[in-house]
């Protein structure tokens, strides 16, 4: 199993703070961060848990479609900078088939989040056998809704009587699941999905582009601190909507949004991303970026106040890829 610190991590109030203040969030609580040194990726805690994350974790997409080779040089290297949080989902292609090989080497030493797009008992534990199969474990050190979007379809589904949160449940006694979590892309979803149970975690989109001009992702976070809920990430590297005629968009074909790909934009987009209490951020599923991330995060400091300004500059400009 994840080898996991007992300590328990106090939970600090961040309620209240306004924008420009958000840069300064990890300022005063730089402990929270392992630096490693020499280009190795921080950590932090996933909740109270005791558990610690590399702050920047792999996305199973990034191996989809991969060669044997290719995947597991990707993964072996990940690993070598420090990466130990791999998230991955039945409906990523083949990325489960090319990661769980890969990853079979190291599975003891890395925390593995997989997902169920699965809304009823039976189907649920159809998807969540094959996922352990594919990944070649024996249990997931998280398992989470995916993509829960409509309180009725995917909510009310979720938890309704033969519903997937029974199976979830279930397994979790078992200790087949450790943590659970959901990953949401409304704020309607996820704020009722944080009061229907007590989940360890949110993966929900935060990005400065939507954060700033349309407020998405504002009341998630916030009602993820209230309830004291670990925060992962998704689309921190999002630039904008692909403009029509974008020249990058054949070369970056995994990624459904026009990605940052300037080092200086990522390194302020992430920093951002992890100011708002976020213990990790999952980069877009194309090689090249995900390595863009890794060498760009292994310096990490937090956003001055300037700097802030300058993002949200640039989010007045840009088409933000989830509206408010």
């Amino acid at each position: 199993m994840f080898e996991m610190d007992r300590r328990q991590f106090v939970k600090k109030a961040t309620a209240g703070i306004g924008v420009l203040g958000m840069s300064k969030m990890f300022k005063d609580n730089l402990s929270d961060i392992e630096q490693s040194g020499n280009g190795h990726i921080p950590k932090r805690p996933y909740g109270s848990t005791g558990v610690k994350l590399s702050v920047i974790g792999f996305g199973g997409i990034v191996v989809m479609n991969a060669e044997p080779e290719v995947a597991s040089k990707a993964v072996a290297d990940a690993i070598a900078r420090g990466v130990n949080y791999f998230d991955v989902a039945p409906s990523y292609g083949n990325a489960e088939e090319k990661l769980g090989p890969a990853l079979q080497p190291y599975r003891k030493d890395v925390f593995l989040a997989c997902k169920t797009g699965e809304r009823d008992k039976k189907g649920a534990q159809v998807e969540f056998e094959q996922s352990l199969k594919n990944l070649r474990t024996d249990y997931f050190d998280l398992y989470q809704l995916h993509g829960i979007v409509d309180v009725k379809k995917d909510v009310d589904a979720a938890f309704a009587k033969g519903g997937v949160m029974e199976m979830i449940m279930e397994e979790k006694k078992q200790g087949r699941i450790r943590y659970v979590g959901f990953s949401a892309h409304t704020h309607a979803a996820a704020l009722t999905a944080m009061d229907r149970y007590d989940f360890d975690s949110v993966l929900f989109p935060i990005n400065f582009a939507t954060f700033y001009k349309n407020k998405f992702g504002q009341e998630v976070i916030a009602r993820a601190k209230e309830k004291s809920l670990a925060i992962l990430a998704l689309k921190s590297m999002a630039c904008q909507r692909w403009p029509a005629d974008d020249p990058l968009k054949e070369k970056y074909s995994k990624c459904w949004y026009q990605p940052l790909t300037d080092p200086d934009d990522v390194r302020l987009a992430m920093s951002f991303t992890l100011a708002q209490n976020t213990t990790a951020l999952i980069p877009p599923g194309e090689e090249e970026l995900f390595r863009l991330a890794l060498d760009t995060i292994a310096d990490y400091k937090p956003l001055t106040d300037d700097e802030n300004k300058k993002l949200i500059a640039m989010a007045s400009q840009l088409d933000p890829i989830f509206p408010e």
